[in-house]
């Protein structure tokens, strides 16, 4: 059982003339508190500041395991505050290959109603991928793809959203991430892999149980060309505007708990954990992901009548 991450990717790597496709893009529980990462329309849609520091390492104890480190900022501008603009950066990590994304992201919102904001948004940046061919145990030495590593290689990325919220009770979203298709290697290489559009629809709804208690169910479904739909169903509930709680479930791949604590008016620190439920999560291999974020919000939320939720 050995480095098995490492070996399949390099079983997969050595095949003749072979194109990879899978979900490619890093995978997250807690996508409600990181959604600018997967639609840029999100930007400045908090009425403020926000900046969002998370990182999630997955299948623990498994070598070559998935390890991410995610961070974003945006804010809204103008006088009606109908222009945002986010920074993102994701540090994703997999066995002996690691890509950095960055990209900015810049929204534009228009009143639908007095209750409705509707934004449109874009993004624009890139990639940079690193494969360590050096660190596979590889059983073929005199494979030529394998001679050399591959460093810092560039791809452009550019994607577009729409976001609807309506007031502090419901939201709903759809994303391409990226609408470029990157292929890694050129057609003289004995493998290639291409990077597809991604999609992501996502939503929720927020209902007041009580003066004290709020309750939101949120979904987010992914799609890219090759691989099985994904869906997540997420219930989280907040309590005083200070403890949030919930479980989620990731289509035939895992369960989650979740929770965060508003530290303080401008500080917020979350935590999650999946375990899968398919038969990785049956070894003594994996022994679960973990998730944790820091949320930084500098505004006084006393002032606020009903923080948001989402």
């Amino acid at each position: 059982m050995k480095n098995k991450i490492l070996i399949l990717i390099a079983v997969i790597s050595s095949f003749y003339v072979t194109e990879l496709s899978a979900q490619q893009d890093a995978q997250y529980t807690q996508y409600m508190y990181n959604t600018l990462s997967i639609n840029p329309a999100y930007a400045g849609s908090r009425d403020g500041l926000s900046a969002l520091l998370l990182y999630r390492t997955q299948w623990v104890g498994l070598d070559g395991a998935p390890d991410t480190g995610t961070f974003n900022i945006h804010s809204p501008f103008g006088d009606e505050q109908n222009v945002g603009l986010g920074l993102s950066v994701v540090n994703d990590r997999i066995g002996p290959t690691q890509e950095t994304y960055f990209d900015v992201s810049f929204s534009y919102s228009i009143n639908t109603s007095e209750d409705g904001r509707l934004s449109f948004g874009l993004n624009g940046g890139g990639s940079l991928l690193d494969i360590k061919y050096s660190e596979l145990s590889t059983y073929n030495n005199g494979d030529v793809l394998l001679q050399s590593d591959i460093d810092n290689k560039f791809s452009p990325q550019i994607g577009a959203g729409v976001y609807y919220r309506n007031a502090d009770k419901w939201y709903l979203g759809l994303s391409v991430p990226n609408i470029l298709e990157t292929k890694y290697f050129d057609d003289a290489s004995l493998s290639q892999a291409s990077e597809r559009m991604h999609f992501y629809l996502m939503g929720g709804y927020v209902f007041d149980i009580n003066q004290d208690l709020k309750l939101k169910p949120a979904f987010l479904v992914k799609q890219v060309s090759g691989s099985p739909l994904q869906a997540d169903v997420t219930a989280n509930a907040l309590y005083k505007d200070k403890f949030t709680f919930g479980l989620a479930y990731r289509w035939d791949a895992a369960v989650s708990g979740l929770l965060g604590y508003q530290v303080s008016e401008s500080l917020m620190l979350g935590f999650g954990y999946d375990r899968e439920v398919t038969d990785l999560g049956q070894t003594k291999f994996d022994a679960g992901s973990f998730e944790v974020f820091l949320r930084f919000e500098p505004r006084d939320l006393t002032k606020i009548l009903s923080p948001r939720f989402f």
